[in-house]
């Protein structure tokens, strides 16, 4: 047998977006000052479009441009004089990057607010979306990246009460976080929620709630939302992308060694 025959192949994965995530970068792909780049499957950069996305955040004559597959390759970014992990935002000569500080930047030069005006409410937001960064995210993976049937058991469990515990400080009656209509917290969870019957279901048998539940009223709406859909692609595209994550393969990701080292995420 030759050696070509026996060489392992490297496997590839979606360098874009598709379905309707592609058809919203391809609607703003024409040049403007505000660029963001990032990852076609990377729930960090989804909520930066999902929220330029939304009615209330439109930027002046919607002047933002979303780039899947960027012409460099690595997962750094040199803007001007500075080196930014992705997502990143560019807006003129001025860069900057994480996804939360993008979140309330573009808030900032929004038109109209999704982070409220009272400064108590403010709080209230930024504390349950520091528990969206630090409990819910990083049991994502964990639960995600567990190789043993006991270990993906009790991650399991242990995102679904991170989830519940946000939806517990959330209006009862929703179906959103703050109500009728989606706030910062929904933008900054929703890449996640999204993942749950397109990544966890299939790679590790997660099972959907009621859909009388909170959660399952929660899940119906942000799938339900029109800036939702305009930033999803096709559910083939995550289930290839997150196999390396399923099967906890070296090298997958930063993120992905922060969690299997017991770190904070990068």
């Amino acid at each position: 047998m030759s050696s070509s025959s026996t060489e392992k192949i490297q496997k590839t994965y979606h360098t874009k977006a598709t379905g309707n995530a592609l058809l919203t970068v391809e609607k703003h792909s024409h040049d403007t000052q505000l660029k963001l780049y990032g990852g076609c499957f990377c729930p960090f950069v989804q909520v930066n479009p999902l929220q330029l996305s939304l009615p209330a955040a439109i930027i002046g004559s919607r002047s933002s441009k979303l780039k899947q597959n960027p012409p460099w390759t690595h997962t750094r970014l040199i803007l001007s004089t500075w080196i930014f992990s992705v997502p990143a935002l560019k807006r003129g000569d001025w860069g900057c990057y994480e996804s939360t500080v993008l979140m309330e930047y573009v808030d900032d030069i929004s038109e109209k607010k999704l982070l409220p005006q009272d400064p108590k409410q403010k709080a209230h937001t930024r504390l349950w979306a520091d528990h969206i960064s630090r409990n819910i995210v990083p049991t994502f993976y964990r639960y995600l990246q567990a190789q043993a049937v006991d270990k993906q058991a009790e991650h399991g469990k242990e995102f679904e009460k991170q989830v519940n515990t946000l939806l517990e400080a959330a209006d009862p009656e929703g179906p959103f976080f703050a109500g009728t209509k989606p706030s910062f917290v929904d933008v900054m969870v929703a890449p996640w929620i999204l993942r749950c019957p397109r990544v966890l279901q299939p790679y590790r048998g997660w099972q959907p709630p009621p859909a009388d539940s909170r959660f399952g009223r929660f899940i119906a709406a942000l799938e339900g939302e029109d800036s939702v859909r305009a930033t999803t692609s096709d559910d083939e595209l995550y289930l290839d992308s997150y196999e390396r994550y399923a099967e906890n393969r070296p090298n997958t990701s930063q993120v992905a060694k922060a969690i299997n080292e017991g770190r904070g995420l990068p």
